[in-house]
């Protein structure tokens, strides 16, 4: 046991030419086995290499190595060797137990793992199939996903669904790129997306060019469709108005069956609106700004957008010198008009695609340049309806872009500019056809044979005096000049009422009124004078020209009327400033050359006064002849003028005719063809006279007593004087009171010289001088002081 203690771990060593495996395995057992270790890592492994002879080998060799060195040692120890034989046949018997065990446990591992080993070779091959079969199907879904979305990209791009496609592209690029295990698709997707971004681009740019070419027609007929439903708004405004004014005036006229039918204005015109704003597409341009947007573009679409619009609206400024702005001036506002709807509607929708400010930047430049085109052609223009013809555009214009939003004030200011030099024209213009109409006229009273014609003629201007329709065929007491005048005065006040209205200016009566006076008493009134100054030939004319004047009154007062509700003021506030009758001279002249006519005739018959017996020896009962004739061709042309001239006028004809009579018979008196005249003859005139006096009384029932009175008022001056000659006291002329109540007409004067030749039946001569020794006249004696008296004061 000692020895066993003392035994030393010893290591075979190694041949120096042993570097095989086996050398390596035996000298590692054998140092295992030398310092005690655990050899079972050395068995599993022997038969883990399915060799467990080779650990037998070395186990063999190892006791081959042990016994040589035993027998060394034993032959050293004896004892030791002996036991140490022991112990190793010892050991002999247990390895060879051990062999056996180790044979059995093997075959018994051998049976039970060499099926495992196999399954398990299977289980690895299987598993590792099943890796490259998942792989591959995993490959093969990307593949099919992008193959998928590739054929969606290309579906939608043949179809022209852009968006979609490049949304596809994008999906393509997001989730495919880095996972594609394909390096062919890779290639591919490098190479074809941007190509089809850039396709796209091309397509869309494309598509907005054609939308851009297309747009300008678009936008002329949008600009005149709304253009045009301004026009509608405006005529049914009109209609409105005019049926309110026939409502104010049958008010006004207090009739009983009065009735206000006022329609309601529907409120059809936003419909037309919408009808008229959806009659143009904005999808080309909104989708090629959203594939932009999406392509990342935005900014650069935006400028190209702006650009290529701002070039058209420039383009749109051009004026045709080949043809006239009135002819083409519809197309070049309405173009104008369209385009900023477009632009409205793509600043409303187009989700900033254009800036308000820019659109505004815009319309600043077409609001100058439509101004400076409206001066250049406004100050070439000689033709008043031309003028308005472009102005109600130029309105219409103004209410359209105002209702969208667009301020228009410069323009309206563009018309009121040239409010003046279109009056001027259109009073050119009236003037000529007021000629016209006055050198057309053959100054005879109107034959209307239908209801029509008088209702255009009459009605229309309110000229009748009556609201009793006439029988037909009427004889209208005037003549074509006063219908045909008329109908050029409302012109002008509708063409003014039209150029006024809708410009900006709310209230416009008064320069409405002040061109209207204007065309009264400068060019009606003057084209009149002229007519009456210079181709009056006639009683007939000059009394159809007189009736002419008075129906020129109640016409007159139409216009006003009409001028006041055609700018919308009450006619209570029109008839409040209402001035004289603006034809005046004209009036006064057509009266004053029926007058002067009528005395010529009168004249006529004043020089049978030349017949009378101024030293009659008996007072004429009957009149004298002269007075006579007068007294007939008075009567005659009363009944004549009566069924043509006003009372009015016909009484201040008469009278100024009748003191025209007056002046004559005075003025025969005071004529040197009369030297001397006796108290029968002053007896005569007075007859006379009476005789005229009674006329103008039998004048009442056409006229009134007061005008009556005022008609026989005209033979104060003959009146006064035939009784002052008659009269016994004759010095009562001398007393400011009795001369201011009964002899105020008369002139001193004249009253000297008629009564100088007044001579006495007994004395044949009547004055300062007398009969000689025979008793004086007391008559004659007063009389003869008054003549004294008279010439004191002269």
């Amino acid at each position: 046991m000692i020895s066993t203690k003392m035994r030393r771990k010893v290591v075979p060593a190694a041949k120096e030419n042993g570097d095989t495996g086996d050398k390596q395995d035996q000298i590692f057992l054998s140092a295992a086995i030398c310092n005690g270790e655990d050899l079972g890592p050395f068995i599993r492994k022997g038969f883990a290499s399915g060799k467990p002879e080779i650990l037998l080998r070395h186990l063999e060799h190892f006791r081959r190595y042990k016994e040589s060195e035993i027998e060394d040692v034993c032959r050293a120890h004896y004892q030791d060797f002996i036991m140490a034989v022991d112990d190793l046949r010892s050991l002999l018997s247990d390895v060879d137990t051990l062999k056996s065990s180790l044979y059995d446990s093997n075959a018994k591992l051998q049976s039970v793992a060499v099926p495992l080993l196999t399954t398990l070779d299977s289980f690895v091959e299987a598993r590792s199939k099943c890796r490259n079969i998942a792989l591959a199907i995993g490959s093969l879904n990307i593949c099919v996903q992008l193959i998928e979305l590739c054929s969606r990209a290309n579906l939608h791009l043949s179809k022209g669904n852009f968006y979609m496609a490049l949304k596809c592209l994008d999906s393509v690029e997001r989730d495919f790129h880095d996972k594609t295990p394909s390096s062919t698709l890779k290639r591919m997707m490098e190479k074809q997306i941007p190509a089809i971004r850039t396709h796209i681009e091309r397509k869309v740019s494309k598509e907005f060019g054609d939308w851009l070419v297309e747009i300008r027609i678009v936008s002329r007929n949008l600009g005149q469709l709304a253009i045009g439903q301004a026009s509608a708004a405006r005529q049914r405004e009109e209609e409105l108005r005019i049926k309110q004014r026939e409502a104010e005036e049958q008010s006004r006229l207090s009739l009983r069956d009065c009735v206000y039918a006022l329609e309601e204005d529907d409120d059809g015109n936003s419909g037309m609106e919408e009808s008229g704003e959806d009659g143009f597409a904005l999808t080309p341009l909104y989708r090629a700004y959203h594939i932009h947007q999406t392509l990342g573009l935005e900014a650069r679409f935006q400028k190209y957008y702006f650009e290529n619009r701002k070039l058209q609206l420039t383009s749109d400024f051009q004026v045709s010198s080949m043809t006239p702005f009135l002819e083409s001036h519809q197309t070049f506002f309405a173009q104008i008009a369209g385009f900023f709807i477009v632009e409205d509607r793509v600043l409303r929708t187009g989700g900033g695609l254009i800036s308000k400010m820019e659109v505004e930047n815009l319309w600043d430049t077409a609001v100058s340049k439509m101004c400076s085109v409206l001066e250049d052609q406004f100050s070439r223009m000689h033709t008043a309806n031309h003028l308005l013809l472009i102005k109600d555009y130029v309105s219409l214009l103004g209410v359209t872009m105002r209702r969208y939003g667009f301020p228009i004030d410069a323009l309206l200011d563009v018309l009121s500019k040239h409010r003046d030099k279109y009056h001027e024209l259109l009073l050119s213009d009236c003037r000529k056809q007021i000629a016209e109409a006055l050198a057309a006229d053959k100054f005879e009273q109107m034959y209307m044979k239908k209801e029509y014609e008088y209702s255009m003629n009459v009605l229309s201007f309110q000229l009748q005096t009556s609201n009793i329709m006439p029988a037909f065929p009427f004889v209208a007491p005037f003549s074509s000049t006063v219908p045909d005048c008329c109908r050029i005065v409302r012109s002008f006040i509708e063409d003014s009422v039209s150029f006024m209205s809708h410009g900006g200016q709310l209230e416009f009566y008064d320069v409405i009124k002040k061109y209207l006076d204007r065309l009264l008493t400068e060019v009606l009134d003057g084209a009149l004078l002229k007519v009456i100054n210079g181709s009056m030939s006639g009683v007939t004319q000059a009394m159809q020209m007189a009736a002419n004047m008075a129906v020129f009154e109640r016409a007159c007062d139409f216009f006003f009327r009409h001028a006041a509700q055609l700018s919308g003021i009450p006619l209570r506030m029109a008839e409040r400033g209402r001035r004289q009758f603006p034809l005046t001279k004209a009036r006064d002249a057509a009266e004053e050359m029926l007058s002067g006519l009528l005395k010529q005739k009168v004249d006529g018959f004043l020089s049978l006064i030349e017949n009378v017996n101024w030293m009659a020896d008996e007072p004429l009962q009957g009149g004298n002849e002269y007075v006579n004739e007068v007294i007939i061709f008075l009567e005659t042309l009363v009944s004549t003028a009566q069924q043509i001239l006003p009372v009015q006028v016909l009484r201040r004809v008469l009278q100024d005719v009748l003191s025209h009579i007056s002046e004559m018979i005075v003025g025969a008196l005071l004529g040197e063809s009369v030297r001397r005249f006796n108290v029968n003859a002053v007896m005569g005139l007075d007859v006379d006279i009476r005789l005229l006096e009674s006329f103008a009384e039998n004048q009442a029932p056409l006229l009134t007593e007061a005008d009556a009175n005022q008609l026989k008022s005209a033979l104060v001056e003959s009146r006064q004087m035939i009784n002052l000659l008659l009269s016994n006291h004759p010095e009562n002329f001398l007393n400011p009171v009795i001369r201011e109540r009964s002899y105020n007409a008369l002139d001193y004067r004249k009253v000297v010289i008629i009564s100088e030749k007044l001579r006495d039946q007994s004395d044949r001569l009547f004055g300062s001088f007398g009969t000689r020794g025979a008793k004086q006249n007391p008559k004659k004696k007063s009389l003869d002081a008054l003549i004294k008296r008279l010439k004191d004061v002269n």
